[in-house]
């Protein structure tokens, strides 16, 4: 399990994002990383792991916890995962800026991967035009009316589509059995077993 360098997560954060829709994967990868330089230590961290927003100001996650991006959009470093959480993203989905990047990253990216409502994010930022996919449940009816070409799935954990490189969970917890998924897809499934057990999670593997 070698590596030329660290692989590079972009994590979207914004006011009244879900909590563990961004902290859940953000553990999940750099637990990974803490496990990998264990396993192989003079290596670079499996992923370097960013959270970026539109401004530098504190985020104010749902229920009030606050959190400090790394990044503007503008100054994001160069892609390999894009992770898009949920929550309430009204606000968000107003947001040509937020959008576009979300498109300009995505067409650099080696993944691109939603969370629970970050779903919205991605249909509206032209990512996810059709196709399958899933988001949290009390969500599905909605993203199935607003975009009717996608083919909106309720009980899956997470769904890929591979030619669009292109994952996408169902809620909140969901979002820690795709990370899991990706580090094994992007490292090892090695790896990511030995993840799930150092964070003592039950990965829902499938």
């Amino acid at each position: 399990m070698t590596h030329e360098r660290s692989l590079q997560v972009s994590i979207l954060v914004f006011d009244d994002v879900e909590a563990l829709d961004f902290a859940g994967p953000y553990e999940v990868f750099t637990t990974a990383s803490r496990v990998q330089a264990r396993r192989a230590p003079g290596q670079p961290p499996a992923f370097a792991v960013s959270l970026v927003a539109q401004s530098l100001a504190p985020v104010r996650a749902r229920a009030g916890l606050r959190v400090l991006p790394d990044h503007v959009l503008d100054d994001t470093p160069p892609t390999d995962l894009l992770l898009i959480p949920g929550g309430v993203v009204d606000a968000a989905r107003q947001s040509r800026p937020l959008l576009d990047w979300i498109a300009r990253l995505h067409a650099g990216t080696r993944l691109t991967a939603s969370v629970c409502t970050g779903a919205f994010l991605l249909a509206d930022a032209g990512v996810l035009p059709a196709g399958p996919c899933t988001t949290h449940w009390e969500d599905v009816a909605d993203l199935q009316a607003q975009f009717p070409p996608l083919q909106v799935q309720q009980d899956p954990r997470w769904v890929a589509q591979p030619a669009r490189r292109l994952y996408t969970s169902a809620g909140i917890s969901a979002g820690l059995d795709l990370s899991l998924h990706l580090v094994g897809q992007l490292i090892s499934l090695e790896l990511a077993q030995a993840t799930a057990r150092q964070m003592d999670y039950h990965w829902q593997a499938d």
